[in-house]
């Protein structure tokens, strides 16, 4: 798997744009733009080609995947959830995952980091 490339400067604000088409895919990468980045959570939006992976990791927070692209393989404490356009999931905190891409996809990631004081 190639290195991410990724943008941490975040979208101009009250400016329209096409999801899809803030980032392109790379051969062989995964690239990664940052809509939102604040202390309580992100937004990034992110294409990866064809066989490359975001590999296992866990998280403290939640996450809600949305494929805008293609279709994608989702492994949740080793479940798999195959999400194709238009689709999303909800990775619970603390849960282990990994995003595989057996196509091209592009997909938005949202995190949310507040919440969890409880």
């Amino acid at each position: 798997m190639s290195e991410s490339e990724a943008a941490s400067v975040e979208m101009e604000k009250s400016k329209a744009h096409i999801i899809t088409a803030i980032i392109e895919y790379v051969p062989k990468a995964v690239v990664s733009q940052t809509i939102i980045k604040k202390t309580t959570g992100n937004v990034t939006v992110s294409s990866l080609d064809a066989g490359e992976e975001l590999g296992a990791k866990i998280s403290p927070f939640d996450t809600y995947i949305q494929i805008i692209d293609g279709a994608a393989e989702i492994v949740i404490n080793t479940k798999k959830y195959m999400l194709k356009l238009g689709e999303g999931i909800v990775i619970p905190a603390h849960s282990t995952h990994c995003i595989n891409a057996n196509e091209q996809f592009k997909m938005i990631s949202t995190v949310i980091k507040s919440g969890y004081e409880d």
